[in-house]
């Protein structure tokens, strides 16, 4: 298991630069990607799948991936059959192209008009009945599946449209980090969709972002699913249950202080109104701003040095790793004490546009506790060091301190004592 210390992220930047060294894995599913898209780029259509769940590098080596095919486009090989290729990468999360454009700037193959929002690019290509050559989507669990004006997208399915545009579409793709109904993807309307094209589907699975044993992501996973599991042993990567969230926040604010990239996220259980006015979390003596939309601002949320005095939201996050993560679970979190299981309460949830489009959607009901769960596992799968968590509902907040109680009774020395400076 890699020391935390030694590989936990400087920047997103350098994270997802291309320079970056890929594992054996990823260099082999590069290179396969490669000659796919060299073998099918005469094809109507043809589609590679890489899946893959939070952490497993899959953005890395999909901007990898993509300054190799933009080198070789505008390389100098005309025997290539990637020459002279129209190629783009798209990402729908608007902190995630803010990263993809700063990187671009230190490549000479990228330019900053190459990476572009899955509607922008639609939307254009219709207009002028355009095509591309081999189009990159970062994040394809969040194109939507339907209809939405208010997006400025008019069809029916944006991965379709995508496909429509583009001789050669690459996803990378994520059942688990689904947070919308709009966007509401699971593997059989993948497959239903992509059917009658030359498709291949790749899974990466060596956990980069995380770097703790494997009981930490059992426990995540085991949540995301909807189950409460004893607490993993003490190890390098730091987890642990608060009791007050004032106490997980100067926590965070002092491993931020040593390390950067420490920062407070929640669930969105918390009034948000995007009417230019602050909003706050509060729980007991904690009192927080949420996140602020800075579209203007060059670096994403969790560059900023300013957001450690911000609580960030799923949609602030998702992609990004940190150092620390302080997690709350807000009020529509709660659990079973008879059966150890995660309950939740959509009516709690205030991301009330995660739930709109409901219209033909069976058991909309499960697709509600569905999204939440999986907003959670984008939340809980950010930090590389350690993970801290507070719940607010009492019996969730109850239950999780008796785990943290029992394993502190476990006769186990803490293997990174040294740097446990707050309790």
């Amino acid at each position: 298991m890699p020391d935390p210390i030694d590989h936990a992220p400087d920047s997103a930047l350098a994270r997802l630069a291309p320079t970056m060294a890929l594992t054996g894995q990823q260099q082999a599913l590069k290179a396969e990607v490669m000659a796919f898209c060299r073998a099918h780029r005469a094809d109507d259509h043809a589609l590679f799948i890489i899946e893959g769940d939070a952490g497993t590098g899959k953005s890395l080596l999909l901007n990898t991936l993509f300054t190799a095919i933009q080198d070789a486009a505008r390389g100098r090989d005309a025997q290539d059959p990637l020459h002279d290729s129209r190629n783009w990468l798209l990402v729908n999360h608007p902190e995630m192209i803010k990263l993809y454009r700063n990187i671009s700037e230190t490549q000479p193959c990228l330019r900053k008009k190459d990476f572009e929002r899955p509607t922008t690019f639609i939307n254009q290509m219709s207009v002028r009945d355009g095509r591309a050559d081999i189009v990159l989507v970062d994040e394809a669990h969040l194109l939507l599946t339907r209809s939405d004006p208010y997006n400025r997208f008019r069809q029916d399915n944006q991965l379709a449209e995508i496909i429509r545009h583009a001789h050669i579409v690459v996803i990378i793709f994520d059942p688990c980090q689904v947070l919308k109904f709009k966007s509401l993807w699971n593997d059989a309307t993948l497959r239903q969709l992509v059917a009658g094209y030359p498709v291949v589907t790749r899974r990466l699975d060596q956990q980069f972002r995380v770097h703790a044993h494997a009981d930490v992501m059992a426990w995540i996973h085991a949540l995301r699913d909807g189950r409460l599991l004893a607490l993993p042993a003490p190890q390098p990567f730091d987890f642990r249950i608060f009791d007050d969230a004032q106490t997980m926040y100067e926590a965070i604010r002092q491993r931020n202080d040593r390390y950067g990239l420490c920062r407070m996220l929640a669930t969105y259980d918390y009034p948000y109104t995007l009417n230019g006015q602050d909003h706050f979390i509060t729980e007991g003596r904690f009192h927080l701003r949420w996140d602020r939309a800075m579209p203007q601002a060059r670096l994403p949320w969790a560059e900023r040095p300013d957001t450690i005095d911000e609580v960030g939201s799923v949609y602030t996050i998702q992609g990004f790793d940190l150092n620390y993560a302080g997690v709350i679970l807000g009020p529509s979190v709660t659990c079973d004490p008879a059966t150890d299981r995660i309950v939740v309460d959509p009516s709690r949830y205030e991301d009330r546009a995660a739930f709109t489009g409901r219209d033909g959607v069976d058991n909309p009901q499960a697709v509600m506790e569905r999204i939440i769960l999986n907003s959670i596992n984008v939340l809980m799968t950010r930090g590389s060091r350690g993970l801290y968590i507070y719940a607010s509902d009492p019996r969730l907040h109850a239950r999780l301190a008796a785990l943290w109680k029992a394993r502190a009774a476990a006769p186990v020395v803490q293997a990174c004592a040294a740097d446990q400076t707050v309790t």
